[in-house]
């Protein structure tokens, strides 16, 4: 195994080029020549656009093109990647999508009407100002409600009559509803799921370049995968053929999900770049981000648990709705039906479960997928309701989770709602965590800050969540003359560290060091395929991919080593920890040929298989058998004090199941950023439209963001429980941390309040709404 091996927790190899300001993000990268993009936007929520002038903006100092609605009327629309049926078991025939700038009609506040190309970004946004546009506002359709509402203005009547895009449902509901009838008990909850804004460190941007000589054009854009938006380009939008086009994504500085999607200002960059045959560039400031990315969460949720009198669960019934905003983005109809919904049984056995979900359009920008997409919803709904059947039971949550957990003797598990669960250990981990948080000594901890004016909450969360199946991926692997393996993969870092992972899996495959490795990601020139990273898939799956195509590489080399040692390849194999480096023998003897030396060979057609390429190349397609069910369980102790409502953690334990452990530091990273996140949406963020459809959270002044200083000091522990769905047993770690996060810290506010008599709050639970909920306990008004 070596220093660098798998297990190891050294630290990412990329960190010294990102410290010390060496990263290449999009907005550092300037072309000679290259012209600057402004994006006009609408004002309003809902409008009619009349006419627009733009003669005295196009005479403006610098300017060079101004882009009109009629001048990309032509192109298509940014398309939708997937869509749930309805009851008829299809999809929505035509549904609303995004065109790159709006036709005609406005349907939310940040929607791009008009661009401006000029010298400097100054003078195109100067110039912007000069359009004059004559809008005929129309009735705005905000929240979900009141759009469901009899007799509300509908935003797209051909499209999504009454507002509803799609009614969709999953589970048995004849058995949910048998489940009930036969209940001794039934406990109901009504949450909100809070929308929120992505806020990425890096806004997104776009630099397009076009080369006519070979009609060819060029985006550079960070992204979650450059192939993904090359199909989406070439095939929906431009309509050409995808040789014509290429995509390079840099470094990305964080991207949750929204850099996984087309959005229209790089389609206005290209545009101007083949009009002016100039490169054109666009970098989105904050206000742009929040107004024109693609938000998360917004939904609305009630759910029902049916339980014996034992306290065992029966059955499970939700109802819900899910916000698109004005058009269906890529996943946008996907994340509140399709991608989570499944999860929502957790980690609890039942026989019975059945969900329905309204797809709802409003006048607000489009939501999409956002870390966890979908999953920690559903963690949230049945985490908040187990808390909430526990208190109506009069039994401790740990206790009605412990009766209702699925025991890891029953692996593989398929649950009420169609998931297939890998394996786990739920009751251990809980047990674990418990022990770490000293939940026994919580009571007496309670009673004496109590002393003090303080009001101290636990809370409980058990998630597990399904991600890392689905599709493949197809590493190319090659040695150089000298040595150094170059790993080309169609996944994208965003900050997780892929450098490191798949270079420790070849380091400790080959026993070569780290710095022999160069990892190659996001140009579709230079990367043949890739899906791209989203659904914490890269390293379960890009990673067992590269795994896979290293042993074929070392197939070849025993090929070229028998020819060296004049033996037959059965009788080769390969130590990776011989001393020196790995090396190629003969087994049982003492006869061997260094990796090096094979290397070198692989480049001398006369002792390189004819069937196969210099430098040991291999490029195997791998997929997995399926996906993988990370899990584990949260427990948050926090304190609220009853004058101001304000909350101070306490101690934070999380111990969870991510599979083999390949690098504990990285994974740690994940799962403590991922934590971060979900606290975050639990008390702080919310993007809040007014009634008028304006963002009244448009900004960091009235965005409320974790900070460090509202962060708990995280104690985080790992139980290694395999997955064998892939071939390096790891579980996916890339969202985890958020869903298991958002429902332990309310479960813990919860918890604190219920002395008050307080039972109920929703999300972003923050010092305000904590003081009024204390104060309407204390006048007799709690919730």
């Amino acid at each position: 195994m070596g220093n660098f091996g798998l297990g190891q927790a050294i630290r990412r190899v990329e960190d010294q080029r990102f410290l010390t300001g060496t990263g290449r993000y999009t907005d550092d990268i300037s072309v000679p020549g290259q012209l600057y993009l402004y994006v006009l936007r609408s004002p309003h929520a809902h409008a009619d656009i009349k006419s627009i002038d733009a003669g005295t903006a196009k005479s403006a100092p610098g300017v060079k093109l101004v882009i009109l609605p009629e001048d990309v009327k032509d192109l298509g629309r940014i398309p939708a990647a997937m869509i749930p049926p309805g009851p008829d078991g299809k999809p929505p025939a035509n549904p609303p999508l995004r065109p790159a700038l709006a036709q005609g009609r406005v349907y939310y506040v940040g929607e791009p009407v008009a661009a401006v190309v000029a010298e400097t970004l100054a003078q195109a946004r100067d110039a912007a100002e000069l359009i004059e546009i004559d809008y005929d506002e129309r009735p705005a359709v905000v929240t979900m409600r009141d759009a469901a509402k009899p007799g509300a203005p509908v935003i797209h009547p051909d499209q999504a009559p009454g507002n509803l895009l799609v009614h969709w449902s999953l589970g048995d509901k004849a058995a949910t509803e048998a489940a009930f009838a036969k209940a001794d008990k039934v406990v109901s909850i009504d949450l909100i799921n809070n929308r929120i804004a992505p806020t990425a460190m890096e806004p997104r941007a776009a630099l397009a370049e076009y080369d006519a000589a070979k009609d060819r054009m060029t985006l550079t854009q960070g992204s979650q995968g450059s192939h993904k938006l090359l199909d989406w380009l070439t095939k929906a939008i431009f309509k050409i053929p995808r040789e014509k086009m290429r995509v390079i994504s840099p470094d990305v500085g964080g991207a949750f999900g929204m850099k996984n999607f087309l959005f229209n200002e790089p389609i206005l960059c290209l545009v101007a770049a083949k009009k002016l045959a100039t490169p054109i560039k666009w970098t989105g400031d904050r206000s742009e981000s929040f107004l024109n990315d693609a938000h998360g969460r917004d939904q609305i949720n009630h759910a029902e648990l049916a339980l014996d009198k034992n306290g065992i669960i029966l059955g499970l019934r939700v109802s819900s709705m899910g916000n698109v905003g004005a058009y269906v983005s890529a996943f946008g109809a996907m994340i509140p039906t399709m991608a989570g919904c499944a999860m929502l049984p957790g980690a609890y056995r039942m026989a019975a479960a059945h969900v329905d979900v309204k797809v709802m359009v409003t006048d607000t920008a489009p939501t999409d997928a956002y870390r966890g997409a979908g999953r920690p919803e559903s963690a949230y709904v049945i985490e908040r309701l187990i808390d909430k059947a526990a208190r109506e039971l009069k039994i401790s949550a740990t206790e009605l989770r412990r009766k209702n957990f699925i025991r890891s003797d029953e692996f593989p598990f398929k649950t009420a709602l169609g998931h297939k669960y890998d394996s786990g250990k739920y009751e251990e981990l809980m047990d674990k965590a418990l022990k770490r948080a000293d939940v026994a000594g919580f009571e007496a901890r309670r009673a004496d800050a109590r002393k003090h004016g303080k009001l101290r909450g636990l809370g409980i969360s058990y998630y597990v969540e399904a991600c890392a199946g689905g599709q493949g991926e197809q590493p190319h692997l090659t040695f150089g003359k000298d040595g150094t393996l170059t790993i080309i993969i169609g996944t994208q870092d965003n900050g997780q560290g892929h450098h490191t992972a798949y270079a420790q899996i070849a380091a400790d495959a080959f026993g070569i060091a780290l710095d022999k490795i160069v990892v190659k990601q996001g140009d579709t020139d230079e990367v043949p395929t890739g899906v791209g990273t989203g659904g914490s898939r890269s390293v379960p799956i890009g990673g067992s991919a590269v795994k896979q195509t290293i042993l074929k590489m070392i197939d070849n080399g025993k090929q070229i080593a028998a020819n060296l040692l004049e033996a037959a390849p059965v009788d080769i194999e390969f130590d990776e920890d011989a001393q020196g480096g790995g090396k190629f023998k003969i087994a049982g003897t003492d006869r061997a040929v260094p990796l090096g030396d094979v290397i070198a060979a692989s480049y001398d057609d006369a002792k390189r298989p004819s069937e196969q390429k210099a430098g040991l190349y291999a490029a195997e397609a791998y997929a997995p058998a399926g996906a993988t069910y990370p899990n584990g369980c949260h427990v948050c102790e926090l304190e609220i004090d009853e004058d101001t409502g304000e909350i101070a953690f306490v101690n934070y334990t999380i111990q969870d199941d991510l599979g083999n452990a390949m690098n504990p530091l990285l994974m740690e990273g994940q799962i403590l950023g991922g934590a971060v996140q979900g606290l975050g949406q639990c008390l702080h963020e919310l993007a809040e439209y007014d009634a008028s459809g304006q963002l009244t959270t448009g900004s960091f002044m009235d965005y409320t963001m974790p900070r460090a200083d509202s962060t708990p000091r995280f104690d985080f522990a790992y139980t290694e429980v395999p997955t064998p769905n892939n071939v390096l047993g790891i579980k996916g770690a890339g969202e985890a941390g958020t869903i298991g996060a958002t429902p332990a810290v309310a479960n813990a506010v919860i918890d604190a309040l219920a002395p008050l008599g307080v039972s109920h709050l929703d999300m972003p639970m923050t010092p305000l709404k904590i003081w009024q909920a204390i104060d309407g306990a204390k006048s007799g008004k709690a919730a």
